[in-house]
């Protein structure tokens, strides 16, 4: 199967977690040469999450974190895997278990960070102290819902300026499984208000596949707002290049970008580097928004020209990701 998705051109990344069924074999090798937490008896800790109860990892011991990364090198060696999306470790399943060694529940989550740096394909949603460092975050399960989707922006922007600049804003849609339970109804005009959001953002990630939760019309939206992306991929591609040499954001506040000029507060907007604002619909039904363009000239997705600085009114029809290029002077012809 992994061949065959490497002969399509595709990468694979396999979906793991540091817990251990507790009905595996390897659950009792594991509880024998105590690699696992423990609780207050002195018994494996179990954790109870969204795909069951596990017992958890303690990545504080070198044996055990030895033996969870040996099991994901085998998977690279013996089937080709290209990297790993690392879930859970949030800090909140650590919380009353005994390690083998003093660490708080936060430090927990740093060393299971620290598996995902031998990979160079990796995704995590819960960190800690482990910025700067060459890991792909992606936010917290968001729900499917309008109120979820107005967080990304600011949410993405606060990573960003805590060392993780390569970030997902969530699944398109949202994360948060249990939206989707006992015949959820799926709104097709958050999901592409969603992707358009997503799409000049490090990353773009889909969870339910929008060809089976769309209908046609929606469908063709959201595959015209991929294009968008792929028309400014080489530019986010350069900037990832840019922040892992120095640091600095992906995505960026107005007011990071342009400083004590009275953007603090905006919080639905973001700068892609400093070439290129981006102002989403995040309005259940809203057809217009106002966007606040800094100082400079601009050239809109629509190839209006606009100086700035201006508070504007645009047209945002379904269709529309308004967003706007710095306007850089034509050269003379020879």
């Amino acid at each position: 199967m992994v061949d065959s998705l490497h002969a399509m051109g595709f990468k694979v990344m396999v979906w793991v977690c540091p817990f251990v069924s507790a009905d595996a074999d390897v659950y009792r090798e594991l509880r024998k040469k105590r690699f696992l937490l423990r609780d207050s008896s002195g018994e494996p800790a179990i954790a109870r999450w969204w795909n069951g109860a596990s017992a958890l990892l303690d990545l504080s011991n070198e044996g055990a974190a030895a033996w969870f990364g040996g099991q994901l090198d085998s998977l690279v060696r013996i089937y080709g895997v290209d990297g790993f999306k690392l879930d859970a470790g949030d800090a909140e399943f650590y919380v009353n278990t005994i390690a083998s060694r003093p660490v708080s529940p936060n430090e927990q989550s740093a060393l299971y960070g620290a598996i995902g740096l031998r990979f160079p394909l990796n995704e995590y949603r819960a960190m800690w102290k482990m910025g700067g460092q060459p890991l792909a975050e992606r936010l917290r399960d968001k729900a499917h819902r309008w109120n979820d989707l107005a967080l990304i922006v600011p949410h993405v922007i606060a990573e960003g300026l805590n060392g993780y600049p390569f970030t997902a804003p969530d699944m398109i849609g949202g994360g948060e499984f249990s939206s989707f339970l006992d015949g959820a109804t799926i709104d097709q005009e958050l999901v592409v208000r969603w992707a358009q959001a997503s799409a000049l953002m490090p990353m773009m990630q889909f969870s339910a596949a929008p060809w089976r939760v769309l209908d046609a019309t929606h469908l063709a939206l959201v595959q015209e707002t991929v294009r968008t992306r792929q028309h400014f991929t080489p530019y986010i591609m350069a900037l990832a290049r840019e922040s892992a040499r120095t640091g600095e954001p992906i995505v960026r506040s107005l007011e990071y970008a342009f400083p004590h000029r009275g953007y603090a507060s905006v919080g639905d907007e973001f700068m892609l580097g400093d070439r290129v604002l981006v102002a989403p619909v995040l309005t259940k039904g809203a057809t217009t928004r106002t966007a606040q363009i800094p100082p400079g000239r601009w050239r809109a997705w629509n190839g209006v020209r606009v100086n700035g600085p201006r508070a504007i009114e645009v047209a945002a029809p379904l269709g529309a990701l308004p967003y706007f290029e710095v306007d850089l002077p034509e050269r003379p012809r020879r």
